[in-house]
């Protein structure tokens, strides 16, 4: 008699328990790598005729490729290969424990069973993740509050702003929510890697080094066709502002409803978001890591050049940029092609900024070698290394004469306050000594001779037109009031004569909205001033610029480069220069009693238009992991003049723990203003 189709039970409560996949929202079973599961199913003749299980992924698994086992029962669990052990038998059912190994090929894999000489019979399938909660994987993260950050957690904060003044935001990951699992495996299906050679690519996904290289260029849409479309021109048309989304679920969702067309748009922090959802999701520990006055080495001599003209306005030359912040992941694996020193956090970058190996990924590169200057190890060693610490030389360009000589170099510019979210809590962590030394010029030309630049540009033996001479004035900008978008931006300019003889000093200056990248955008103002400086004297000079001056110019990065030049008669010319980023007007969240399980609770959110004239198009953003389902839109009415609106909503949570919603608000003369608030949902 032919046997009857097996019905299986995966267990998936007691297994998702056993394996921190709770928070899945899957009927499929999803377990870890090295690490057993129980599954009972019927319909097997007695078990003691030899049960042959065998577990396969991919398009042609094989055991050449660790995409095929066959196993029988055992005894006990194998560390070593695919094993399954008899839990308990009846008449009608087996229960059986079956075990992967720690290095097992991650992904979607079917599994049936055989007995004795006849056909197998499918089981179903099953998701296999990587395991960092196991010693043997190459995820293993000994300390389990930070497997909780890193794997677990769907609530982030990314940092932004500029050196001198650090912003905040936050980012609904959303790894466990609806499809996203799914979506993470349909991006591995869709790399290049794959689209070339699907047998050797499947066979490569048990090593978190191989994966997180293919994630960092699938992220992109370069080359690809991948998730998310660069866009630093300010003008977004066609798609969302990068400053505008939230979350990872709605770019991830979106990329796969248009049938895996690119999603518009991004900027840095929103590759290294949606790279944080999809790794996370896979089982590999990561964050986001921001870094300050963020160097981008295009052409890989460890220092980036900048132009500006007689008027003191920044010139696009060269494809050297200095950013106010570049955004970027750290995930945690062992490097066994490097070394056990080398193990640990590794820097991966989706954003598109350099090719390597001909397309658009970056890293791993390994922390550790960074801080060592070994720029030599694999990958992309020089541009990361060059992101925290390359020169800096600031050029004045004469397009008429195609002359260019130099003002200044500065070797404590670049990579500052680089920063990251506390383990467990909504803090910022300073993570720059782990990326570099205190003093680092040793280090640097270590990794100068490892690139072969000893003899190229050395600022101690420059040629002629790179001869630096000592200033006879100094000069800095000086903020006085608030940073906010609606007020008037206050300034001083500081000069102060270094001489002892008087000086004579013509200042031409310039301020632009810039995008975080400092790409120059709209002029906004411009000035010019004579001074004449008596020995060793300081003079400040006020600068203003109104509200209604910047309004209209103003990026949403909400960013003004402000620049002097001074010509400083019969002596060389000084540069100085400010990067400011404005403040959003505050938008306030309150909980309106206790937040329960599937019960009703109010939210309010309130907002005071701080500018005198009406504001309109008001739209309310709102979202957050198991708090509400996707995203909720409301819209607001127009605001007058210092009116206070205030919007009440429900929520249904659906799962105890602290949770974070997410709120963004804007409106014509105010891009999202966002902020976040910590509801701590209860049984």
């Amino acid at each position: 008699i032919a046997a009857t189709q097996p019905s299986t039970d995966w267990h998936l409560k007691e297994n998702a328990r056993e394996h921190h996949t709770s928070k899945f929202s899957s009927e499929e079973l999803i377990v870890r790598r090295g690490q057993a599961f129980t599954i009972t199913f019927n319909g097997a003749e007695r078990p003691e005729q030899n049960l042959i299980f065998i577990a396969e992924t991919g398009p042609k698994p094989s055991k050449a490729t660790r995409t095929l086992a066959t196993f029988d029962i055992s005894s006990t669990l194998s560390k070593e290969g695919w094993s399954a052990v008899l839990q308990s038998s009846s008449s009608s059912s087996v229960s059986i424990s079956i075990s992967s190994p720690h290095n097992a090929v991650i992904g979607r894999y079917r599994l049936s069973v055989q007995s004795g000489s006849s056909s197998p019979q499918s089981l179903g399938t099953f998701v296999l993740l990587f395991n960092p909660w196991s010693s043997g994987d190459d995820v293993f993260m000994p300390n389990a509050a930070e497997c909780e950050e890193y794997v677990l957690e769907e609530f982030g904060i990314i940092f932004a702003g500029n050196k001198n003044h650090i912003s905040s935001f936050g980012w609904n990951f959303g790894q466990f929510q609806g499809d996203i699992l799914n979506i993470c495996l349909a991006i591995m299906d869709r790399s290049l890697y794959y689209r070339q050679d699907p047998i050797t690519d499947v066979s490569h996904r048990h090593d978190p080094r191989y994966l997180g290289r293919v994630l960092s260029a699938m992220v992109n849409a370069n080359d690809d066709q991948g998730v998310v479309l660069g866009n630093w021109s300010g003008k977004y048309e066609g798609g969302k502002n990068p400053t505008s989304w939230t979350g990872s679920g709605e770019i991830l969702q979106s990329w796969k409803k248009s049938g895996f067309k690119p999603v518009k748009y991004g900027q840095c922090w929103v590759f290294a978001a949606v790279l944080t959802t999809v790794l996370r999701c896979l089982g590999i520990p990561t964050r986001t890591i921001t870094n300050f006055s963020s160097a981008h080495d295009a052409d890989g001599n460890l220092r980036v050049d900048e132009f500006y003209d007689a008027d003191g306005n920044h010139l696009e030359r060269g494809a050297d940029s200095v950013w106010n912040f570049h955004v970027w992941n750290e995930s945690w694996f062992t490097r066994n092609d490097l070394g056990p020193s080398y193990s640990g956090w590794q820097v991966l970058d989706a954003t598109p900024q350099e090719e390597s190996g001909g397309i658009y990924q970056c890293g791993p590169a390994s922390r550790h070698a960074i801080k060592e200057g070994e720029v030599e190890l694999d990958y992309d060693g020089p541009f990361v290394f060059a992101e925290v610490n390359a020169d800096c030389m600031y050029w004045n360009y004469d397009s008429a004469t195609g002359k260019k000589t130099l003002i200044f170099s500065k070797a404590t510019e670049i990579g500052a306050s680089i920063s990251t979210k506390a383990v467990g809590r909504d803090a910022r962590v300073d993570v720059t000594r782990d990326y570099k030394y205190e003093e680092g010029k040793e280090i640097f030309k270590k990794a100068r001779k490892k690139l072969g630049l000893e003899d190229k540009f050395d600022p101690t033996a420059p040629k002629q037109e790179e001869v630096e001479q000592k200033p006879d004035i100094s000069g800095k900008f000086k903020v006085a009031g608030s940073l906010e978008v609606g007020k008037d931006l206050n300034l001083l300019l500081v000069l102060e004569n270094l001489q002892s003889d008087a000086k004579t000093v013509n200042v031409n200056m310039t301020a632009w909205s810039t995008l975080y990248t400092r790409r120059r955008v709209n002029q906004i103002w411009k000035d010019s001033l004579s001074v004449t400086l008596a020995p060793k004297e300081e003079k400040q000079f006020p600068i203003k610029i109104k509200y209604p001056e910047y309004q209209q110019r103003l990026t949403t990065d909400k960013t003004i480069q402000v620049t002097a030049l001074c010509h400083v008669k019969d002596g060389i010319q000084v540069l100085v220069k400010r990067n400011i980023t404005l403040d959003n007007p505050a938008i306030d969240i309150q909980v309106l009693g206790e937040a329960k399980v599937n019960k009703e609770v109010v939210v309010e959110v309130a907002f005071t238009n701080p500018i005198n004239e009406e504001v309109k198009d008001c739209v309310l953003q709102v979202e957050g992991s198991d708090l509400l389902q996707g995203i909720l839109e409301l819209r607001i009415p127009p605001l007058k003049a210092s009116e206070k609106s205030s919007t009440k909503f429900k929520l249904i949570p659906s799962e105890a723990g602290p949770k974070h919603l997410l709120v963004n608000f804007f409106c014509d003369k105010f891009a999202d203003i966002k902020t976040f608030k910590m509801v701590n949902v209860i049984n």
